[in-house]
């Protein structure tokens, strides 16, 4: 282990923020994708300056972002290693477990295997049973949902079963008590990486998806950076959906954020505890609400909003701290469809400690961060990934 000094590491995820198709992308129908690269060229107006100069950049060529600049910090970027491109399998790996096999999708919605004996302990019928947009289906089933009190039930392109229901038709508690249902049935070859409550309220044409979202995940397979850290005494504090795509293990403490502002907010209160260890927060909004409905001018100018609050961010870290932003996968605004792309991610690291202008390459896997930030803490590292914290030190 180094002995790096560095006590505390924020680590910031902005959820599908990719920088360039993968080798395998083809297999994966992507090839070609490229989430920055194509907002950068298809929005004359887009400016991180910024993050411009911790060198995003000088990681993959850009028309919106400088390469011929100092950089503040070091950069790279990441390849998965894992089988996947969902939100699960990339914060996983990025917390150093790599998986081998890619969790269940359901394109064409789920098999009476799961959808009969779920009816059947709900004692309901359902609603839907297919890949669709959250608010497209409640718009386009709410009504009869009203009428009946069928759930909605639905997934994505992520490995999810989703239901949706009225709070004034069902119940929360009894919403969640069906997802815990649907939690126990899915299990084995039909493991989704979670089951999510989406309750809603309003009126048709006017529906809106409430904020009592909950997630019923997996738990990783093996112990990941987070139960590492928390194991040997330290602070591990979550933001977003951290909480969510962990089951829970691993965390002292989390707020559940709902958007991307929301969760700096979240980031600040937690810098300013000074807790040593790690605050790990997931940027949910460029991924939910720009990537997967393929807006391209949404999806820059929230980049462009989290850019703006970089520098808060900045000036509250101590000498002891590391700032880390990455990503989990790629979203394509640009692209076809509305799935994931898979791609690499960026890698940035600023601090006090840290060195200027180094340029890590590609690093053959997310695990090999989770071997750096176990390794600058001084902690037993997972099982996957090679430390670079040695290239980064001053």
């Amino acid at each position: 282990m180094v002995n790096s000094k560095i006590k505390r590491i924020i680590l910031i995820v902005l959820d599908s923020v990719g920088i360039g198709a993968l080798p395998d992308a083809e297999e994966y129908g992507d090839q070609g994708a490229n989430t920055l690269g194509h907002i950068g060229e298809l929005l004359d107006d887009f400016t991180l300056p910024n993050l411009e100069r911790l060198g995003l950049g000088k990681i993959e060529p850009n028309q919106a972002l400088a390469a011929n600049i100092r950089a503040r910090g070091v950069y790279g970027k990441m390849a998965e290693k894992s089988v996947g491109k969902d939100t699960t399998t990339g914060h996983w790996e990025l917390a150093g477990v790599i998986l081998n096999t890619p969790f269940p999708t359901y394109p064409i919605g789920f098999p009476p295997e799961v959808i009969l004996p779920f009816q059947e302990r709900i004692k309901r019928e359902v609603l839907g049973n297919k890949a669709a947009s959250g608010t497209v289906i409640i718009e386009e089933l709410g009504a009869e949902h009203l009428a009946t009190g069928k759930p909605i039930v639905y997934t994505s392109a992520d490995s999810v079963f989703q239901i949706a229901a009225h709070e004034g038709i069902i119940p929360v508690e009894e919403l969640y008590d069906m997802c815990r249902i649907a939690r126990s049935i899915l299990r084995g070859k039909h493991a989704v990486g979670r089951v999510i409550a989406r309750p809603f309220f309003g009126q048709p044409g006017s529906f809106v998806r409430s904020e009592k979202r909950e997630d019923f995940s997996l738990e990783p397979p093996e112990e990941t950076m987070l139960d590492k850290i928390k194991a040997a005494g330290l602070a591990v504090l979550a933001v977003g959906k951290i909480v969510d795509i962990f089951a829970g293990r691993g965390i002292t403490r989390f707020n559940h954020t709902i958007n991307n502002m929301a969760g700096v907010e979240a980031i600040l209160q937690y810098m300013a505890s000074g807790e040593p260890g790690l605050i790990f927060a997931n940027l949910v909004d460029f991924d939910m609400l720009y990537g997967h409905r393929r807006d391209i001018t949404g999806y820059a100018r929230a980049l462009e909003e989290f850019d703006q609050r970089l520098p808060a961010l900045m000036e509250q870290l101590t000498k002891e701290d590391l700032l880390i932003i990455t990503a989990d996968h790629g979203c394509d605004p640009s692209y076809q469809g509305t799935d994931h792309t898979r791609e690499y991610v960026p890698l940035l690291l600023y601090g006090a400690k840290i060195k200027e202008d180094v340029d890590l390459g590609i690093r053959a896997t997310f695990a090999d961060l989770a071997a750096t930030i176990t390794d600058l803490l001084g902690v037993e590292p997972p099982g996957y990934g090679s430390s670079f914290a040695h290239d980064i030190l001053r």
